[in-house]
């Protein structure tokens, strides 16, 4: 007498038969994230230009305060007092510029605390409505496996 080994993958595969998958759930899934993402990039390339134009017109205020030190003095003292300005008008416009650049920092810590709220939110809520459905679709299975046996 030979005893046959059983054939698992017959069973595994009728076993995932009875429970199908809604890759509709997986779809969804992606949609949410890439709509994350794209409001993530947005926040991102806003902060970007915000901050390059800071800096241009920083460059620029820079740029149009070294003219007037560069500029040819009739007395030394001029000299002087013109490095003098430029170093107490780029003290001034540092303070500024930074405090503009904190500022987008802090519109962009915020936005994105907000976007990871409401990503966290989403996510629960389409995670409990896929386990919901999930469960659903196991137990009318299971209930279909067990009325035909």
């Amino acid at each position: 007498m030979v005893t046959k080994a059983q054939d698992y993958t017959k069973t595994f595969q009728d076993m995932m038969g009875a429970f199908p998958m809604d890759m509709g759930a997986f779809q969804e899934g992606f949609k949410t994230y890439a709509a994350f993402g794209e409001k993530m990039s947005k926040v991102a390339l806003e902060a970007a230009e915000k901050s390059t134009e800071i800096s241009t017109a920083w460059t620029k205020a820079t740029l149009s305060k070294m003219g007037d030190v560069s500029k040819m003095k009739a007395e030394p003292t001029e000299y002087s007092k013109s490095v003098t300005d430029f170093a107490s008008a780029q003290a001034e416009m540092t303070s500024e510029s930074m405090a503009a650049f904190a500022e987008v920092a802090k519109k962009v810590q915020m936005e994105t605390v907000e976007l990871m709220l409401a990503a966290g939110k989403t996510a629960t809520e389409d995670m409990t409505a896929a386990a919901k459905k999930a469960g659903d679709e196991m137990t009318a299975a299971a209930k279909k496996v067990t009325t035909t046996k």
